[in-house]
């Protein structure tokens, strides 16, 4: 299976009045042709500002892409994101790669139709007619779930419930046949039952098209079936990397461990009690200088205070950056509040 991204020590910092805020801290990792990649971690770990920097869609300022190389394509026509020229990124946003945001209804333009907002993207990158746009945008509302699509396009947003919302912004990413779709966190504003309806549906469209993924969410039980890889992020660091089963059967940082205890198992009964990881994550503009997740860790020694591990593998496509083996040591038992 050919690469298709590698993404090689990317960092992305934003200049404020209060200081520097360290959001992506040197990432690196890389997805195949066909592959889909979670990427997790609680709020405002790094993920969105992450993926966002991968299409230089950050605001600047107070944002800037300030390391690290983006490489996208395969062979001959592989280059350095990074490098294009505004003219060249523009034709790679929604065209080889595109992005469903978190929100339907504020990506949506509220006083436009859905028809013409799907019909743009074909007009701009695929030199459609506006007939051919149209009849195209139908096909695409009908293949994402939307009944009578030919009858929905000259709809507004507001006419559509939120996951039919979301799915109008995958249409719209699916629109020009891209080599890549990037999905942010998109199921994290609808209700459980259509969380999973289109978790379905784009499984469903990845194995018909051949799409590779990268799915972004807190949620590590969103993509226990969708994903085959899984990058866990913490204070703009990768902390872990590895295949979907491997993580979950045999997690290896105390912060992924840490997530998983914060779910609910259908295998455990109601007797489990669910567990939840103390204390706030570190200040991006004041990074410590060892571990960021040691303040917060049950696992950690004294050399997490001074030295932040690199990111190693310690399996077949097994990383992790920590300094202690969770499987040879006891964490730390919390301490019991006072009976009052």
């Amino acid at each position: 299976m050919s690469r298709l991204l590698e993404v090689q020590g990317l960092e992305t910092k934003f200049f404020t009045q209060d200081g520097v805020v360290n959001a992506v801290n040197g990432i690196s990792y890389h997805l195949d042709e066909s592959e889909t990649l979670a990427i997790v971690g609680e709020s405002g770990c790094g993920k969105s500002v992450g993926v966002m920097s991968l299409l230089r869609l950050i605001p600047q300022p107070p944002g800037k892409i300030t390391a690290g190389q983006v490489l996208f394509g395969v062979g001959a026509d592989r280059k350095d994101l990074l490098q294009l020229s505004e003219d060249d990124i523009r034709q790679v946003r929604g065209n080889r790669i595109a992005m469903i945001f978190q929100d339907p209804m504020t990506s949506l333009n509220p006083v436009l139709t859905i028809g013409f907002q799907i019909a743009e993207a074909l007009m701009l990158h695929m030199n459609m007619n506006k007939a051919a746009a149209r009849k195209r945008s139908v096909e695409l509302l009908e293949l994402v779930g939307i009944p009578n699509g030919a009858d929905r396009l000259d709809d507004y947003p507001h006419q559509f419930s939120g996951g039919m919302r979301q799915r109008v912004m995958i249409a719209m990413g699916l629109s020009c046949d891209p080599r890549l779709l990037i999905a942010d966190e998109p199921t994290t504003a609808l209700d459980v039952t259509i969380q999973a309806q289109i978790a379905d549906l784009v499984k469903r469209l990845r194995d018909e098209i051949g799409m590779a993924i990268i799915w972004i969410t807190h949620d590590l039980g969103v993509v226990a079936g969708l994903a085959d890889r899984v990058i866990v992020m913490y204070a703009g660091f990768i902390v872990e990397e590895a295949a979907v089963k491997a993580l979950y059967g045999n997690p290896r940082h105390p912060y992924t461990i840490g997530l998983l205890g914060s779910l609910p198992r259908l295998d455990e009964g109601r007797a489990r009690r669910l567990t939840s990881i103390e204390g706030l994550p570190p200040d991006l503009i004041d990074l410590p200088k060892g571990c960021p997740f040691h303040a917060r860790c049950s696992y950690r020694v004294e050399r997490c205070a001074a030295e932040n591990p690199q990111l190693e593998p310690i399996g077949p496509g097994h990383k992790v950056a920590c300094w202690v083996d969770v499987t040879k040591t006891a964490p730390a038992q919390p301490e019991q509040e006072a009976v009052r």
